[in-house]
This record gives C-alpha cells, structure tokens and sequence, in this order.
C-alpha cells in the first residue's frame, strides 16, 4: 500500500529585490515537500497574493517600497487563519526587526542563511517551530537590550521577575538554556532529559509567559536578570 504523501507546503516571497526572490524560489524549488506559489515586491502586494492564495508560510522582507512588511505582518496576523510570517533580514534595521518579533512573527532568517538551513527553517516555521538560530537569538537580545533608558529597564526587570516566579525549577533551567540561544537538542543533552520532554516543557512556558516564540522568552529571562 502507499503512503499518502502530504501536500507541499505553500509559501509567498515578499521582498522588493527581484534577485532575492529568484535565489529563494530557486533554493525552495529544489525541494518536493515546499511550493512557492505566489511573490509580493512590497507590504501592500504581499496582502493580496496572501489573500488570494492562502499560503501557509510568508517569508517577509521589512524595508521596502509603498508599504514595509512590518505593517503587512501586524494586519496578516490579526486575520481569523493568518499564515506563519518569517522575517528576512539583513540585521540593519534592528529596530523593525524587533517590533516585527514583538508583533508575534513566527521566526527570523538572515538572507544569506543556507540552502539547508532556509528548508528546515521554513518547514519548522509551518509546523508551528518558530524558527531562530542561536546568533540571530543573540543578536536580537543584544539588540533589544542596549540603548534602554534606565527606568524603563527596572520596569521591565520587575515585570520579568513576576512572570518567572511563576515556573518551576525545571521550567527556569530550560528558560534561561533557551535564552541562551540552546536548540531543543541541546537542552536536552546539557539538563539530561529527552528531546520530547524539552519540546513539552517548552510548549508550557510559552503559554504561562504569553509569548509566541524563544526570542520573547529569553527577553524575558534577559529582562529578569539584568
């Protein structure tokens, strides 16, 4: 008997350089399990094709022309079944970058990620893994950490404080490994638990501290001990 294989997984290009998109469309095409079905040159397209063809995933540059992706992200994920929204970034725009994170975007790339890496990274986003390799983690840390007015950091560090005290001690290791910039497998192995109790634990420190993926989580745990 067959196995039923499952349909591609369908994803919008959003960029203005016509280059990126060929490269992208080029590195997914090369793989049965992913369909590029429609490309967006700015923020205002992207909202079209994206209701058109309800695609699962959008890769989603942030400057561009007429209207930027961080505006086109904050209406898509306000929709009843919005797609996974991947921001594609070059790191020069940190600012945009974290409000798009703040949004709830469901992962971060860098351009020049890998062949390789763009795969997992876009089949993990549509599987509901937001996707952050550990240098961009740091980055967006880094990012969001400097340049904070001091008031506003005690602030912080009093509301990261209360929403920890709520987790539990195996809850915090994993927290503080993620703000680390650990993978799932890592943790696993440095806490000496199985990749599926990390996976769990995970799941429930999202939804006890209300966020959307790990970035959110390590600010907190940045928040919480600086």
């Amino acid at each position: 008997m067959n196995a039923v294989v499952p349909p591609p997984i369908r994803i919008v290009l959003v960029d203005d350089d016509q280059l990126v998109r060929a490269a992208l469309s080029l590195i997914i095409g090369g793989d049965a399990g992913l369909l590029v079905v429609g490309e967006a040159s700015d923020g205002a397209q992207a909202i079209d094709v994206v209701r058109e063809q309800h695609p699962d995933v959008v890769l989603m540059d942030i400057r561009m022309p007429v209207r930027d992706g961080l505006s086109a992200t904050a209406e898509l994920l306000t929709w009843r079944t919005p797609p996974r929204i991947v921001v594609l970034t070059t790191f020069d725009s940190d600012d945009m970058v974290l409000r798009a994170l703040r949004l709830g975007s469901h992962g971060f790339l860098l351009k020049d990620t890998p062949p390789p890496d763009l795969i997992a990274a876009i089949k993990g986003a549509a599987a509901g893994r937001p996707m952050l390799s550990p240098s961009v983690t740091t980055q967006l840390i880094t990012a969001a950490t400097a340049r904070v007015p001091t008031d506003a950091r005690r602030t912080a560090h009093a509301t990261a404080r209360r929403a920890l005290d709520q987790l539990t001690t195996r809850e915090l290791d994993i927290a503080r490994a993620i703000s680390r910039g650990l993978s799932n497998a890592e943790i696993a192995t440095e806490l000496y638990l199985s990749v599926a109790t990390v996976k769990t634990h995970t799941g429930r420190l999202f939804a006890k501290l209300a966020v959307e993926n790990r970035v959110q989580l390590a600010l907190i745990v940045r928040d919480a001990e600086d």
